[in-house]
């Protein structure tokens, strides 16, 4: 990796490292819900945006196909542009195998040239999940993101993205683990 990549990194790095249990330290209770139904609860930490969407489609950049995104509940710090966590759960996609297509399908939408750097299963939230680590370009910035898929009860999978650009203030991952902390199915 060139030398000017190296913080880039480092971030990355420490976004993979630290979707460990940690204490929920996140303020505002959220609940996904789909098709009328609870999936998952998850907290936003204070000072952060949220916002939701239904179902959309998107065109990626370069491509004339559009692309079908499920709701999406995002967060983006106020005072920090270039930082996103996004996370849904597609219907019908109730398989890791599923989840890693449908987030290979829309994944151009949100980080161009991704570059897969470390994949592990963890748990989150108790359930077990896979975790996806690389660097990008989001807007033309160079980006690090953190890909998560969580096996939740009743045949479904959330899906959750994290991007952070280079230059970020690293204590937001602080923010963005606490929110990754505070995720639990709903049963």
């Amino acid at each position: 990796m060139p030398k000017s990549f190296a913080p880039l990194r480092a971030l990355a790095l420490a976004l993979a490292a630290s979707l460990l249990p940690l204490p929920a330290t996140a303020d505002m209770p959220l609940t996904y819900v789909s098709d009328g139904r609870a999936l998952f609860h998850l907290s936003a930490p204070d000072f952060w945006q949220v916002r939701s969407g239904g179902p959309r489609a998107l065109t990626p950049p370069g491509s004339d196909e559009a692309r079908l995104i499920n709701r999406v509940i995002g967060f983006e710090p106020e005072a920090e542009p270039g930082v996103w966590v996004g996370f849904m759960s597609p219907n019908g996609v109730s398989t890791f195998a599923q989840a890693e297509d449908y987030l290979r399908n829309i994944g151009k939408s949100v980080v161009s040239d991704p570059e897969l750097r470390e994949q592990s299963r963890i748990r989150i939230g108790g359930l077990p999940a896979a975790r996806y680590v690389g660097t990008g370009r989001r807007d033309g910035n160079a980006v690090a993101f953190t890909a998560v898929l969580v096996d939740l009860p009743g045949s479904r999978v959330a899906i959750s993205l994290a991007v952070v650009e280079m230059g970020a203030r690293p204590e937001l991952v602080e923010d963005i683990n606490s929110i990754y902390a505070s995720f639990r199915a709903a049963n």
